[in-house]
Protein backbone atom coordinates (compact mmCIF):
# COMPACT_ATOMS: atom_id res chain seq x y z
CA UNK A 1 0.00 0.00 0.00
CA UNK A 2 2.63 2.29 0.88
CA UNK A 3 4.19 1.67 -2.68
CA UNK A 4 0.58 2.34 -4.48
CA UNK A 5 0.50 5.59 -2.38
CA UNK A 6 3.84 6.68 -3.31
CA UNK A 7 3.15 6.19 -6.82
CA UNK A 8 0.23 7.77 -6.88
CA UNK A 9 1.83 11.08 -5.34
CA UNK A 10 4.21 10.93 -8.12
CA UNK A 11 2.06 10.98 -10.69
CA UNK A 12 -0.09 13.83 -8.99
CA UNK A 13 3.70 16.01 -8.54
CA UNK A 14 4.65 15.18 -11.80
CA UNK A 15 1.44 16.25 -13.68
CA UNK A 16 1.89 19.80 -11.52
CA UNK A 17 5.16 19.87 -12.31
CA UNK A 18 4.90 19.67 -16.31
CA UNK A 19 4.44 23.12 -17.08
CA UNK A 20 3.72 23.44 -21.30
CA UNK A 21 1.69 25.63 -23.35
CA UNK A 22 -2.02 24.83 -24.16
CA UNK A 23 -2.49 21.79 -26.52
CA UNK A 24 -5.24 20.44 -28.50
CA UNK A 25 -4.45 17.27 -27.64
CA UNK A 26 -6.91 15.41 -30.10
CA UNK A 27 -5.69 17.79 -32.89
CA UNK A 28 -2.09 17.52 -32.29
CA UNK A 29 -2.54 13.33 -32.21
CA UNK A 30 -4.55 13.59 -35.43
CA UNK A 31 -1.62 15.79 -37.39
CA UNK A 32 1.26 13.22 -36.09
CA UNK A 33 -1.32 10.38 -37.30
CA UNK A 34 -2.01 11.86 -40.86
CA UNK A 35 2.33 12.08 -41.30
CA UNK A 36 2.56 8.64 -41.06
CA UNK A 37 3.41 8.51 -37.51
CA UNK A 38 3.04 5.28 -35.71
CA UNK A 39 4.40 6.21 -31.90
CA UNK A 40 2.87 9.36 -31.32
CA UNK A 41 4.67 11.09 -28.04
CA UNK A 42 2.82 13.85 -26.44
CA UNK A 43 4.51 16.52 -24.83
CA UNK A 44 4.15 16.12 -20.54
CA UNK A 45 1.46 18.48 -19.50
CA UNK A 46 -1.93 19.46 -17.81
CA UNK A 47 -4.34 19.81 -20.48
CA UNK A 48 -7.83 20.88 -20.91
CA UNK A 49 -10.36 19.12 -23.13
CA UNK A 50 -13.63 20.16 -24.48
CA UNK A 51 -15.43 16.78 -25.71
CA UNK A 52 -17.15 16.89 -29.06
CA UNK A 53 -20.00 14.83 -29.16
CA UNK A 54 -19.71 13.55 -25.83
CA UNK A 55 -15.85 11.87 -26.64
CA UNK A 56 -12.80 14.27 -24.92
CA UNK A 57 -10.33 11.87 -27.08
CA UNK A 58 -11.45 9.22 -29.50
CA UNK A 59 -9.33 7.00 -31.52
CA UNK A 60 -11.20 4.57 -34.40
CA UNK A 61 -10.11 2.18 -36.84
CA UNK A 62 -6.57 2.65 -35.99
CA UNK A 63 -3.90 -0.21 -36.24
CA UNK A 64 -0.48 -0.70 -34.80
CA UNK A 65 -0.16 2.53 -32.78
CA UNK A 66 1.46 3.62 -30.21
CA UNK A 67 0.14 6.84 -27.94
CA UNK A 68 2.95 7.56 -25.13
CA UNK A 69 1.65 10.01 -22.83
CA UNK A 70 4.00 9.80 -19.69
CA UNK A 71 3.77 13.17 -17.61
CA UNK A 72 0.29 13.94 -19.40
CA UNK A 73 -3.11 14.96 -17.88
CA UNK A 74 -5.69 14.85 -19.52
CA UNK A 75 -8.54 16.95 -17.97
CA UNK A 76 -12.35 16.65 -18.96
CA UNK A 77 -14.03 19.58 -18.77
CA UNK A 78 -18.04 17.58 -18.88
CA UNK A 79 -19.23 15.09 -17.45
CA UNK A 80 -18.96 13.01 -20.21
CA UNK A 81 -17.05 10.08 -21.84
CA UNK A 82 -12.94 10.79 -21.34
CA UNK A 83 -12.01 8.51 -24.30
CA UNK A 84 -13.55 6.30 -27.12
CA UNK A 85 -11.33 3.31 -28.57
CA UNK A 86 -13.66 1.40 -31.45
CA UNK A 87 -12.51 -1.20 -34.21
CA UNK A 88 -9.16 -0.34 -33.44
CA UNK A 89 -6.52 -3.42 -33.62
CA UNK A 90 -3.06 -3.49 -31.63
CA UNK A 91 -3.75 0.17 -30.17
CA UNK A 92 -1.26 0.90 -27.33
CA UNK A 93 -2.08 4.07 -24.67
CA UNK A 94 1.12 4.66 -22.00
CA UNK A 95 1.38 6.81 -18.98
CA UNK A 96 -1.96 8.72 -19.21
CA UNK A 97 -3.50 10.56 -15.89
CA UNK A 98 -7.28 11.18 -16.94
CA UNK A 99 -9.54 13.60 -14.73
CA UNK A 100 -12.29 15.62 -14.45
CA UNK A 101 -13.13 19.54 -13.74
CA UNK A 102 -15.64 19.70 -12.71
CA UNK A 103 -16.33 16.42 -11.06
CA UNK A 104 -18.91 13.73 -11.95
CA UNK A 105 -19.68 14.27 -8.06
CA UNK A 106 -20.25 16.80 -5.49
CA UNK A 107 -18.99 16.08 -1.69
CA UNK A 108 -20.15 17.10 1.49
CA UNK A 109 -21.22 16.24 4.94
CA UNK A 110 -24.37 15.72 7.22
CA UNK A 111 -25.19 18.74 9.30
CA UNK A 112 -28.83 17.71 10.11
CA UNK A 113 -30.83 14.15 10.13
CA UNK A 114 -34.66 13.59 10.52
CA UNK A 115 -35.66 11.52 13.44
CA UNK A 116 -35.87 9.04 11.32
CA UNK A 117 -32.97 9.42 9.23
CA UNK A 118 -34.86 9.56 6.06
CA UNK A 119 -33.95 13.46 5.26
CA UNK A 120 -30.17 14.37 5.20
CA UNK A 121 -29.44 18.34 5.19
CA UNK A 122 -25.89 18.18 3.84
CA UNK A 123 -23.53 21.21 3.50
CA UNK A 124 -20.62 20.88 0.38
CA UNK A 125 -17.22 21.33 0.65
CA UNK A 126 -15.34 24.03 -0.76
CA UNK A 127 -13.83 23.11 -4.22
CA UNK A 128 -16.55 20.52 -5.00
CA UNK A 129 -19.39 21.15 -7.66
CA UNK A 130 -22.36 23.37 -6.10
CA UNK A 131 -25.64 22.02 -5.30
CA UNK A 132 -27.45 22.76 -8.00
CA UNK A 133 -25.09 20.17 -10.33
CA UNK A 134 -26.05 17.15 -7.78
CA UNK A 135 -28.07 14.40 -9.73
CA UNK A 136 -30.46 11.97 -7.66
CA UNK A 137 -27.64 8.76 -7.98
CA UNK A 138 -24.66 7.39 -6.49
CA UNK A 139 -25.41 8.22 -3.08
CA UNK A 140 -22.53 7.39 -0.90
CA UNK A 141 -21.78 7.99 3.32
CA UNK A 142 -18.54 7.61 4.93
CA UNK A 143 -17.74 7.81 8.22
CA UNK A 144 -16.92 11.29 9.32
CA UNK A 145 -13.67 10.62 11.63
CA UNK A 146 -11.88 7.63 9.42
CA UNK A 147 -12.99 8.68 5.98
CA UNK A 148 -13.90 5.34 5.35
CA UNK A 149 -17.02 3.71 3.28
CA UNK A 150 -19.76 3.68 5.65
CA UNK A 151 -22.71 2.83 3.69
CA UNK A 152 -23.44 3.02 -0.38
CA UNK A 153 -25.85 3.24 -2.02
CA UNK A 154 -29.27 4.51 -1.49
CA UNK A 155 -31.10 4.58 -4.69
CA UNK A 156 -34.32 5.63 -3.88
CA UNK A 157 -34.17 9.47 -2.49
CA UNK A 158 -35.09 12.88 -4.24
CA UNK A 159 -32.51 15.97 -3.76
CA UNK A 160 -33.05 19.59 -3.89
CA UNK A 161 -30.61 22.40 -4.05
CA UNK A 162 -31.67 24.50 -0.82
CA UNK A 163 -28.47 27.07 -1.45
CA UNK A 164 -25.62 27.40 -3.30
CA UNK A 165 -23.91 24.79 -1.07
CA UNK A 166 -26.43 22.90 0.48
CA UNK A 167 -28.47 20.14 -0.30
CA UNK A 168 -31.64 18.34 1.21
CA UNK A 169 -31.92 14.89 0.53
CA UNK A 170 -35.08 12.87 1.24
CA UNK A 171 -35.20 8.56 1.00
CA UNK A 172 -38.88 7.41 -0.04
CA UNK A 173 -40.59 5.03 1.78
CA UNK A 174 -38.43 2.27 -0.03
CA UNK A 175 -35.58 2.89 1.62
CA UNK A 176 -36.77 2.65 4.87
CA UNK A 177 -35.36 -0.97 4.93
CA UNK A 178 -31.83 0.05 4.54
CA UNK A 179 -29.86 0.73 7.72
CA UNK A 180 -26.89 3.12 6.48
CA UNK A 181 -26.22 4.21 9.99
CA UNK A 182 -25.10 7.08 8.98
CA UNK A 183 -24.86 10.37 11.81
CA UNK A 184 -24.48 13.91 11.99
CA UNK A 185 -20.90 14.89 10.65
CA UNK A 186 -20.39 12.15 8.10
CA UNK A 187 -19.26 12.53 4.63
CA UNK A 188 -21.26 12.04 1.79
CA UNK A 189 -20.85 11.90 -2.29
CA UNK A 190 -23.60 12.22 -4.59
CA UNK A 191 -23.64 12.22 -8.23
CA UNK A 192 -23.09 15.81 -10.58
CA UNK A 193 -23.31 16.84 -13.70
CA UNK A 194 -22.21 19.50 -15.69
CA UNK A 195 -22.55 19.27 -19.66
CA UNK A 196 -23.38 21.66 -22.66
CA UNK A 197 -24.42 18.72 -24.99
CA UNK A 198 -24.02 15.07 -25.14
CA UNK A 199 -23.72 13.26 -22.78
CA UNK A 200 -21.90 9.74 -23.09
CA UNK A 201 -20.90 7.27 -20.08
CA UNK A 202 -17.58 5.57 -18.67
CA UNK A 203 -14.35 7.60 -18.60
CA UNK A 204 -12.89 4.71 -21.15
CA UNK A 205 -14.95 2.82 -23.75
CA UNK A 206 -13.28 -0.07 -25.87
CA UNK A 207 -15.10 -1.25 -28.61
CA UNK A 208 -14.69 -4.10 -31.00
CA UNK A 209 -11.24 -3.79 -30.59
CA UNK A 210 -8.71 -6.26 -30.83
CA UNK A 211 -5.06 -6.62 -28.42
CA UNK A 212 -5.64 -2.88 -27.28
CA UNK A 213 -3.12 -1.84 -24.10
CA UNK A 214 -3.41 0.43 -21.11
CA UNK A 215 -0.48 0.43 -19.55
CA UNK A 216 -0.18 2.88 -16.52
CA UNK A 217 -2.83 4.87 -16.80
CA UNK A 218 -4.58 6.10 -14.22
CA UNK A 219 -8.25 7.56 -13.62
CA UNK A 220 -9.23 9.84 -11.11
CA UNK A 221 -12.65 10.59 -11.59
CA UNK A 222 -14.90 8.85 -14.11
CA UNK A 223 -19.12 10.12 -14.39
CA UNK A 224 -19.73 6.04 -14.56
CA UNK A 225 -17.31 2.99 -15.26
CA UNK A 226 -13.73 3.70 -15.18
CA UNK A 227 -12.60 1.59 -18.02
CA UNK A 228 -15.45 -0.56 -20.07
CA UNK A 229 -14.82 -3.19 -22.76
CA UNK A 230 -17.35 -4.01 -25.16
CA UNK A 231 -16.88 -7.30 -28.14
CA UNK A 232 -13.12 -6.56 -27.52
CA UNK A 233 -10.72 -9.73 -27.73
CA UNK A 234 -7.31 -9.86 -25.69
CA UNK A 235 -7.42 -6.71 -24.05
CA UNK A 236 -4.30 -5.92 -21.42
CA UNK A 237 -4.82 -3.38 -18.86
CA UNK A 238 -1.39 -2.95 -16.95
CA UNK A 239 -0.39 -1.39 -14.22
CA UNK A 240 -3.71 1.17 -13.99
CA UNK A 241 -4.69 3.01 -11.29
CA UNK A 242 -7.91 4.09 -10.08
CA UNK A 243 -7.79 6.08 -6.97
CA UNK A 244 -8.94 8.97 -4.99
CA UNK A 245 -7.45 12.50 -5.23
CA UNK A 246 -6.79 15.91 -3.51
CA UNK A 247 -9.32 15.21 -0.70
CA UNK A 248 -11.94 13.37 -2.32
CA UNK A 249 -13.64 10.37 -0.72
CA UNK A 250 -14.56 8.66 -4.03
CA UNK A 251 -13.00 7.55 -6.89
CA UNK A 252 -15.08 6.73 -9.99
CA UNK A 253 -18.96 6.62 -9.54
CA UNK A 254 -19.18 3.16 -10.89
CA UNK A 255 -16.99 -0.10 -11.69
CA UNK A 256 -13.26 0.30 -12.16
CA UNK A 257 -12.97 -2.88 -14.79
CA UNK A 258 -16.26 -4.27 -16.97
CA UNK A 259 -15.64 -6.48 -19.52
CA UNK A 260 -18.92 -7.44 -21.78
CA UNK A 261 -18.65 -9.79 -24.62
CA UNK A 262 -15.50 -10.16 -25.20
CA UNK A 263 -14.15 -13.31 -27.50
CA UNK A 264 -10.92 -13.65 -25.58
CA UNK A 265 -10.98 -11.99 -22.07
CA UNK A 266 -8.77 -9.09 -20.31
CA UNK A 267 -5.59 -9.35 -18.68
CA UNK A 268 -5.74 -7.10 -16.02
CA UNK A 269 -2.42 -7.37 -14.14
CA UNK A 270 -0.79 -5.16 -11.95
CA UNK A 271 -3.56 -2.83 -11.57
CA UNK A 272 -4.85 -1.04 -8.43
CA UNK A 273 -8.88 -0.16 -7.85
CA UNK A 274 -9.84 1.45 -4.80
CA UNK A 275 -12.65 3.99 -3.39
CA UNK A 276 -14.93 3.02 -6.62
CA UNK A 277 -18.80 3.22 -6.46
CA UNK A 278 -19.46 0.15 -7.23
CA UNK A 279 -17.53 -3.66 -8.70
CA UNK A 280 -13.94 -3.31 -8.97
CA UNK A 281 -13.86 -6.15 -11.58
CA UNK A 282 -17.02 -7.87 -13.98
CA UNK A 283 -16.05 -9.95 -16.71
CA UNK A 284 -19.71 -11.39 -17.95
CA UNK A 285 -21.53 -11.92 -21.47
CA UNK A 286 -25.29 -11.45 -21.75
CA UNK A 287 -28.05 -14.20 -21.27
CA UNK A 288 -31.18 -13.47 -23.31
CA UNK A 289 -34.62 -14.58 -21.86
CA UNK A 290 -36.28 -17.89 -24.12
CA UNK A 291 -40.00 -17.52 -24.77
CA UNK A 292 -40.66 -20.67 -25.68
CA UNK A 293 -39.08 -23.81 -27.77
CA UNK A 294 -40.15 -26.07 -30.70
CA UNK A 295 -38.11 -28.96 -31.26
CA UNK A 296 -34.76 -27.48 -32.28
CA UNK A 297 -36.13 -23.38 -32.61
CA UNK A 298 -36.22 -21.55 -29.38
CA UNK A 299 -38.03 -17.90 -29.76
CA UNK A 300 -35.71 -15.68 -27.79
CA UNK A 301 -36.24 -12.14 -26.28
CA UNK A 302 -32.73 -10.61 -26.67
CA UNK A 303 -30.77 -8.08 -23.82
CA UNK A 304 -30.83 -5.13 -26.01
CA UNK A 305 -28.62 -6.79 -28.68
CA UNK A 306 -28.33 -9.88 -30.00
CA UNK A 307 -24.80 -11.42 -29.91
CA UNK A 308 -25.61 -15.16 -30.91
CA UNK A 309 -23.83 -15.60 -34.27
CA UNK A 310 -24.64 -18.65 -36.12
CA UNK A 311 -21.70 -21.62 -35.32
CA UNK A 312 -21.43 -20.10 -31.73
CA UNK A 313 -21.77 -22.89 -28.97
CA UNK A 314 -24.28 -21.71 -26.18
CA UNK A 315 -24.98 -22.03 -22.75
CA UNK A 316 -28.93 -23.12 -21.76
CA UNK A 317 -30.07 -22.69 -18.40
CA UNK A 318 -33.65 -24.06 -17.40
CA UNK A 319 -35.54 -21.65 -15.33
CA UNK A 320 -34.41 -23.45 -12.14
CA UNK A 321 -30.75 -22.56 -13.08
CA UNK A 322 -29.48 -25.86 -13.87
CA UNK A 323 -27.23 -26.10 -16.82
CA UNK A 324 -28.44 -28.23 -19.67
CA UNK A 325 -25.68 -29.87 -22.07
CA UNK A 326 -24.37 -27.12 -24.39
CA UNK A 327 -25.71 -26.86 -28.37
CA UNK A 328 -24.62 -24.98 -31.44
CA UNK A 329 -26.42 -22.63 -33.05
CA UNK A 330 -26.94 -22.97 -36.44
CA UNK A 331 -29.51 -19.73 -37.39
CA UNK A 332 -30.45 -16.77 -35.98
CA UNK A 333 -33.14 -14.56 -37.78
CA UNK A 334 -35.20 -11.80 -36.09
CA UNK A 335 -38.60 -12.15 -35.62
CA UNK A 336 -40.29 -8.70 -34.25
CA UNK A 337 -41.28 -7.05 -31.16
CA UNK A 338 -42.16 -8.54 -28.61
CA UNK A 339 -46.08 -8.81 -28.44
CA UNK A 340 -48.18 -7.80 -25.03
CA UNK A 341 -49.05 -11.01 -23.79
CA UNK A 342 -44.98 -11.86 -24.03
CA UNK A 343 -44.36 -8.54 -22.09
CA UNK A 344 -47.01 -9.24 -19.45
CA UNK A 345 -45.24 -12.13 -18.84
CA UNK A 346 -42.04 -10.78 -18.55
CA UNK A 347 -43.29 -8.64 -15.62
CA UNK A 348 -43.70 -11.58 -13.43
CA UNK A 349 -40.00 -12.91 -13.73
CA UNK A 350 -37.04 -11.86 -11.40
CA UNK A 351 -34.92 -9.35 -13.73
CA UNK A 352 -34.33 -6.01 -12.58
CA UNK A 353 -37.13 -3.26 -14.39
CA UNK A 354 -33.47 -1.68 -15.78
CA UNK A 355 -33.02 -4.64 -17.53
CA UNK A 356 -36.48 -5.33 -18.63
CA UNK A 357 -36.74 -1.96 -20.38
CA UNK A 358 -33.79 -3.54 -22.35
CA UNK A 359 -35.99 -6.82 -23.20
CA UNK A 360 -37.63 -5.29 -26.64
CA UNK A 361 -36.62 -7.81 -29.63
CA UNK A 362 -37.08 -11.43 -30.29
CA UNK A 363 -34.95 -13.32 -32.26
CA UNK A 364 -35.60 -17.15 -33.29
CA UNK A 365 -32.43 -19.11 -32.63
CA UNK A 366 -32.62 -22.51 -34.48
CA UNK A 367 -30.26 -25.51 -32.75
CA UNK A 368 -28.26 -28.54 -33.75
CA UNK A 369 -30.31 -30.22 -31.56
CA UNK A 370 -33.96 -30.54 -30.07
CA UNK A 371 -34.33 -28.73 -26.47
CA UNK A 372 -36.94 -28.49 -24.11
CA UNK A 373 -36.83 -25.27 -22.12
CA UNK A 374 -39.59 -23.66 -20.48
CA UNK A 375 -40.13 -19.53 -20.06
CA UNK A 376 -37.66 -18.21 -18.16
CA UNK A 377 -35.28 -20.04 -19.42
CA UNK A 378 -32.13 -18.51 -20.96
CA UNK A 379 -29.55 -18.81 -23.31
CA UNK A 380 -26.08 -17.25 -24.30
CA UNK A 381 -23.10 -17.51 -26.46
CA UNK A 382 -20.31 -18.87 -24.88
CA UNK A 383 -17.60 -17.56 -27.75
CA UNK A 384 -18.58 -13.70 -25.88
CA UNK A 385 -18.38 -14.18 -22.10
CA UNK A 386 -15.02 -13.20 -21.88
CA UNK A 387 -12.97 -16.67 -21.65
CA UNK A 388 -9.48 -16.55 -20.85
CA UNK A 389 -9.63 -13.41 -18.89
CA UNK A 390 -6.97 -13.28 -16.16
CA UNK A 391 -6.75 -10.78 -12.94
CA UNK A 392 -3.40 -10.99 -11.40
CA UNK A 393 -1.23 -9.52 -9.37
CA UNK A 394 -3.74 -6.76 -8.51
CA UNK A 395 -5.06 -4.19 -5.48
CA UNK A 396 -8.85 -3.62 -5.23
CA UNK A 397 -10.81 -2.59 -2.81
CA UNK A 398 -12.58 -0.09 -0.26
CA UNK A 399 -15.87 -0.25 -2.46
CA UNK A 400 -19.78 -0.63 -1.89
CA UNK A 401 -19.89 -3.76 -3.73
CA UNK A 402 -18.01 -6.84 -4.99
CA UNK A 403 -14.33 -7.11 -5.60
CA UNK A 404 -13.74 -9.37 -8.74
CA UNK A 405 -16.90 -10.58 -10.15
CA UNK A 406 -16.44 -13.57 -12.54
CA UNK A 407 -18.61 -15.15 -15.72
CA UNK A 408 -15.89 -16.33 -17.52
CA UNK A 409 -14.17 -19.40 -17.91
CA UNK A 410 -11.06 -20.96 -18.75
CA UNK A 411 -9.63 -17.74 -16.36
CA UNK A 412 -7.33 -16.94 -13.54
CA UNK A 413 -8.08 -15.08 -10.73
CA UNK A 414 -4.18 -14.99 -8.62
CA UNK A 415 -2.20 -12.91 -6.57
CA UNK A 416 -4.69 -10.26 -5.75
CA UNK A 417 -4.99 -8.39 -2.71
CA UNK A 418 -8.98 -7.64 -1.71
CA UNK A 419 -9.63 -5.38 0.99
CA UNK A 420 -12.64 -4.23 2.74
CA UNK A 421 -14.97 -4.79 0.00
CA UNK A 422 -18.43 -4.25 1.65
CA UNK A 423 -19.60 -6.78 -0.65
CA UNK A 424 -18.37 -10.47 -1.52
CA UNK A 425 -14.56 -10.09 -2.24
CA UNK A 426 -14.58 -12.93 -5.02
CA UNK A 427 -17.90 -13.76 -6.52
CA UNK A 428 -18.50 -16.49 -9.24
CA UNK A 429 -21.93 -16.33 -10.25
CA UNK A 430 -24.31 -15.84 -13.23
CA UNK A 431 -27.06 -13.09 -12.34
CA UNK A 432 -30.27 -13.82 -13.64
CA UNK A 433 -31.55 -10.56 -12.47
CA UNK A 434 -29.33 -8.67 -14.90
CA UNK A 435 -29.43 -11.49 -17.18
CA UNK A 436 -25.04 -11.26 -17.64
CA UNK A 437 -23.59 -14.67 -18.19
CA UNK A 438 -22.48 -17.48 -17.61
CA UNK A 439 -21.67 -20.72 -15.36
CA UNK A 440 -17.59 -20.43 -14.98
CA UNK A 441 -15.92 -23.52 -15.66
CA UNK A 442 -11.67 -24.11 -15.73
CA UNK A 443 -11.36 -21.67 -13.45
CA UNK A 444 -8.20 -21.33 -11.37
CA UNK A 445 -8.36 -19.28 -8.21
CA UNK A 446 -5.07 -19.18 -6.31
CA UNK A 447 -2.62 -17.07 -4.04
CA UNK A 448 -4.83 -13.97 -3.43
CA UNK A 449 -5.43 -12.62 0.10
CA UNK A 450 -8.73 -11.44 1.38
CA UNK A 451 -8.72 -8.94 4.17
CA UNK A 452 -12.73 -7.44 5.63
CA UNK A 453 -14.96 -8.43 3.15
CA UNK A 454 -18.40 -7.25 3.98
CA UNK A 455 -19.94 -10.52 2.88
CA UNK A 456 -18.49 -13.45 1.80
CA UNK A 457 -14.69 -13.48 0.96
CA UNK A 458 -15.32 -16.49 -1.58
CA UNK A 459 -18.78 -16.94 -3.20
CA UNK A 460 -19.42 -19.47 -6.01
CA UNK A 461 -23.27 -19.55 -6.69
CA UNK A 462 -25.93 -20.89 -8.65
CA UNK A 463 -28.99 -19.64 -10.15
CA UNK A 464 -31.86 -20.14 -8.12
CA UNK A 465 -31.52 -24.25 -7.27
CA UNK A 466 -29.47 -24.83 -10.17
CA UNK A 467 -26.19 -26.29 -10.71
CA UNK A 468 -23.62 -25.60 -13.72
CA UNK A 469 -19.88 -25.00 -12.55
CA UNK A 470 -17.32 -27.27 -13.31
CA UNK A 471 -13.18 -27.75 -12.62
CA UNK A 472 -12.74 -25.02 -10.02
CA UNK A 473 -9.58 -24.96 -8.56
CA UNK A 474 -9.06 -23.05 -5.26
CA UNK A 475 -5.50 -22.88 -3.63
CA UNK A 476 -3.48 -21.21 -1.54
CA UNK A 477 -5.30 -18.44 -0.86
CA UNK A 478 -5.63 -15.94 2.39
CA UNK A 479 -8.96 -15.28 3.50
CA UNK A 480 -9.29 -13.28 6.91
CA UNK A 481 -13.00 -12.25 7.00
CA UNK A 482 -15.68 -11.17 10.34
CA UNK A 483 -17.91 -12.19 7.33
CA UNK A 484 -20.60 -15.59 8.10
CA UNK A 485 -20.86 -17.34 6.11
CA UNK A 486 -17.07 -17.13 5.16
CA UNK A 487 -16.68 -19.13 2.08
CA UNK A 488 -20.15 -20.00 -0.03
CA UNK A 489 -19.26 -22.65 -2.33
CA UNK A 490 -21.65 -25.20 -4.44
CA UNK A 491 -22.02 -28.78 -2.83
CA UNK A 492 -20.99 -30.48 -5.99
CA UNK A 493 -18.15 -31.59 -6.73
CA UNK A 494 -16.73 -29.14 -8.92
CA UNK A 495 -14.91 -27.81 -6.39
CA UNK A 496 -11.34 -28.71 -5.82
CA UNK A 497 -9.98 -26.97 -2.53
CA UNK A 498 -6.15 -27.44 -1.67
CA UNK A 499 -3.71 -25.19 1.07
CA UNK A 500 -6.35 -22.19 1.82
CA UNK A 501 -6.69 -20.84 5.23
CA UNK A 502 -9.67 -18.64 6.95
CA UNK A 503 -9.36 -16.46 9.93
CA UNK A 504 -5.36 -18.32 10.47
CA UNK A 505 -7.22 -21.93 10.24
CA UNK A 506 -6.90 -24.70 7.52
CA UNK A 507 -10.27 -24.27 5.35
CA UNK A 508 -10.93 -27.70 5.68
CA UNK A 509 -11.06 -27.76 9.46
CA UNK A 510 -12.82 -25.04 9.42
CA UNK A 511 -15.65 -26.19 7.19
CA UNK A 512 -16.21 -29.40 8.95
Amino acid sequence: MIRLLKRVACIFLGALAAQAEPLDVQGFIDSQLAAGAKRVVLPPGRYEAVPVKGEHLHFKGLSDIEIVAEGVELVCTETTRAITVANCTNLVIRGLVIDYDPLPFTQGRIVALSDDAMVHEIELSDGFPRADAAIGSKYEIFDGETRNLRFGSYYAFTVEAVAPNRLKITKLASERRKKGGEKVGDGIVIGAQHLTGRALPHAVLTDASVGTVFENVTLYASPTFGFLETHCAGSVYRNCTIYRRDGRLRSLNADAFHSKFATKGPQIIGCTAMWQGDDCVNICGAYHLVLETTGDSMRVLAKQSMDIQPGDAVELVDASGNRLPDAHARSVEPAGAASGEELAALAKLDILDQVKRLLKKTYVVRLDRAVELPHGSVVCSLNRTGNGFAVKDCTFGNNRSRGILIKASNGEVSGNRIENCHMEAIKVAPEYQWLESGYSRNLTIKGNTVLNSGAEALQIHAIGSGAGFEDIRIGNNRFQTPSVPALLLPATGCVVLSGNTLNGKPVDERME
